[in-house]
C-alpha cells in the first residue's frame, strides 16, 4: 500500500506567516510531520518490537517556541550547516561575510538562516512525500549568488525516511544543507543507553570554540573510535579533552570514502529496550555528531516535560566544517549550471 500524504494548517507565525503541516503516513507505522517552517522534521513515529510505535525525535509543543528561540530541533539548516570560523571566506578573491551568531563564529547559515524561513510546499509527484522549495537572494546572510533550494522528504519503502537536496545558483556560492532532528529512540530520557557506530576511520578535533584546527585525525585508541557498537553514556562521560570540552560529542567523522553520488553507510543508532534501529545512509562526506550538550531542561519537549541535556542525538550528514575556509576539504563551491544533490536515508528496523 503506498504512503499517505496529508496537509494541515499548523498555525501562523507572530509576523503573519502561515505555516503549514505536512504528514506523511506509511503501513508499518512510520509516520513523518513535516513543517513549512525550516522545513523541519517535527515528528517522527517509528514502530519498535517491545513497544508501542512512538516518537524517535525530540519535538516541541506549539508554534510558539519554534518561532522563539531553540537549537534546532529539526529543521533543514542552511545555506551553510555547521559553523565557518570568524563569518567569513573568501571564494574567487572576493571576502563574504556572514553574521557570527556561535562564539564568535557563523553557525548553520547566520541567525536569519533556512531554518526561520517559511518554505513553499507540494506534495512529490509520485505521491510518497512531499517537495519544500525556498529561494535565497544574492547576499542573503551574506552569502553570495541566488540560491534555488528544495528539499524533499519522502517514505521510500519499508522503514525509510529518505531527504534530498536539489540546488541551483546564478553566480558561485557555497553550500551545505543538512537535516538537524535529535534522535531519542526511546522517546523519552536521555540517549545515554543508546548504541552508537560510526563508519569512519577519522574524524576533525575542535578548538573550545567548535573550529576544527587541522587535518582529520584517527580515532583509533580515542573516545571517537565507534567502529563498533557503543554505549553513548560512556563516551559522552571520558575525560578526553575534546569531549570535556564540548559537554558531550560535537564532532564531524569523515566517512569512509564512496563513489561520487554513491550511499554510503554513515551511522547506526540502537536503543535496546524498545529495540529500535536506525541505520543513516547518505552521500555526504561527513557526520556531525551531536548529542545535545546544550540542552538544559529550560525547554519543553512536544510533550510538555522538560529537555534534560542529552535528550537526543543529531546525526547531521553534511560536507565538513569550515570547509569554505580549507581548500584540503571537499570543497562546498556551487558554480552557475551545475547542480547540487545530496541525499540521506534514515532505515529503521526492529531488529537487534
Amino acid at each position: 500500500m503506498s504512503p499517505t500524504v496529508r496537509q494541515d494548517a499548523y498555525g501562523t507565525t507572530p509576523d503573519g506567516r502561515a505555516v503549514h503541516a505536512w504528514t506523511l503516513e506509511a503501513t508499518g507505522g512510520l509516520r513523518a510531520t513535516v513543517l513549512t517552517l525550516g522545513a523541519s522534521l517535527a515528528a517522527l513515529t517509528a514502530p519498535a518490537p517491545r513497544a508501542s510505535p512512538g516518537p524517535v525525535v525530540l519535538g516541541l509543543p506549539s508554534l510558539s517556541v519554534r518561532t522563539g528561540d531553540h537549537p534546532y530541533l529539526g529543521p533543514v539548516v542552511g545555506r551553510y550547516a555547521n559553523r565557518i570560523a570568524h563569518g567569513r571566506f573568501t571564494l574567487d578573491g572576493t571576502e563574504h561575510r556572514v553574521p557570527v551568531n556561535d562564539r564568535g563564529h557563523a553557525l548553520h547559515g547566520g541567525p536569519d538562516g533556512f531554518h526561520r524561513r517559511v518554505w513553499r510546499a507540494e506534495p512529490t509527484a509520485d505521491g510518497t512525500g512531499v517537495e519544500l522549495s525556498l529561494h535565497s537572494p544574492h547576499g542573503d546572510m551574506g552569502f553570495p549568488g541566488a540560491l534555488d533550494l528544495t528539499a524533499t522528504y519522502r517514505l521510500a519503502g519499508p522503514g525509510t525516511l529518505a531527504v534530498d537536496y536539489r540546488a541551483v545558483t546564478d553566480r558561485p556560492t557555497v553550500v551545505n544543507p543538512t537535516n538537524h532532528a535529535y534522535f531519542n529512540l526511546a522517546g523519552h530520557g536521555t540517549v545515554h543507553d543508546h548504541l552508537l557506530e560510526v563508519s569512519a576511520d577519522h574524524y576533525l578535533p575542535v578548538t573550545t570554540e567548535g573550529i576544527p584546527y587541522g587535518p582529520p585525525e584517527p580515532v583509533a585508541g580515542t573516545p571517537f573510535d565507534f567502529g563498533r557498537p557503543v554505549r553513548l553514556g560512556g563516551r559522552i562521560a571520558d575525560g578526553h579533552p575534546q569531549v570535556r570540552a564540548a559537554g558531550g560529542l560535537d564532532h564531524c567523522w569523515v566517512l569512509r570514502a564512496a563513489g561520487p553520488g554513491e550511499l554510503r553507510h554513515a551511522a547506526t543508532l540502537a536503543e535496546p529496550s524498545a529495540g529500535r534501529r536506525m541505520e543513516v545512509w547518505t552521500t555526504e562526506p561527513g557526520v556531525q555528531v551531536y548529542t545535545g550538550n546544550n540542552l538544559d531542561g529550560t525547554l519543553p519537549g512536544a510533550d510538555g516535560r522538560p529537555l534534560p541535556q542529552h535528550a537526543g542525538i543529531c546525526l547531521e550528514t553534511q560536507h565538513l566544517p569550515d570547509s569554505p575556509n580549507r581548500p584540503e576539504y571537499p570543497s562546498t563551491v556551487l558554480r552557475p549550471g551545475r547542480v547540487f544533490r545530496s541525499r540521506t536515508e534514515f532505515r529503521f528496523s526492529t531488529k537487534n
